[in-house]
């Protein structure tokens, strides 16, 4: 189990009410189930993988080749993890050497559509993301 995971589902709700808009949408506690998953979707080599593996199976070595600057070690701990989570197959072939294969699961290919809206919306506001980066850039050494 991955160092700080709770072994049970906890309540993490606010006990504070925020009415309909709650700034905490959800609690920043580690035991929280909802902070757990949100960290593991939102991590960048989870992301790359689950883009690599829309609608195709991949050996380790294709996603390790796919995804640059991905240790081995990383990219097993992210591959394990999004396989407890039910994201992704690991498919065993009974031959010599084996052949293992990894696929998205019909779970992982919902979460693959989410990512891809943040993908398109990203590409969207880039040039308006560099931009004011550039003009923050330029304040802060203003005011230095």
């Amino acid at each position: 189990m991955e160092e700080g995971t709770s072994k049970s589902p906890s309540n993490c709700a606010s006990t504070v009410d925020y009415g309909d808009a709650d700034p905490f949408q959800w609690d920043t506690r580690e035991d929280c189930q909802v902070r757990q998953i949100l960290d593991r979707v939102a991590d960048k080599w989870s992301l790359l993988v689950i883009a690599l593996l829309e609608n195709r199976r991949l050996r380790f070595t294709e996603l390790r080749r796919e995804i640059d600057g991905v240790s081995q070690r990383m990219l097993t701990v992210t591959l394990r993890q999004l396989e407890r989570d039910g994201l992704v197959k690991r498919t065993v072939h009974p031959v010599v050497p084996p052949k293992v294969e990894y696929e998205l699961t019909a779970l992982g290919q919902t979460l693959h559509a989410t990512i891809q809206s943040l993908v398109t919306w990203t590409e969207r506001h880039q040039q308006e993301i560099a931009q004011a980066r550039e003009a923050y850039d330029r304040q802060q050494v203003e005011v230095e």
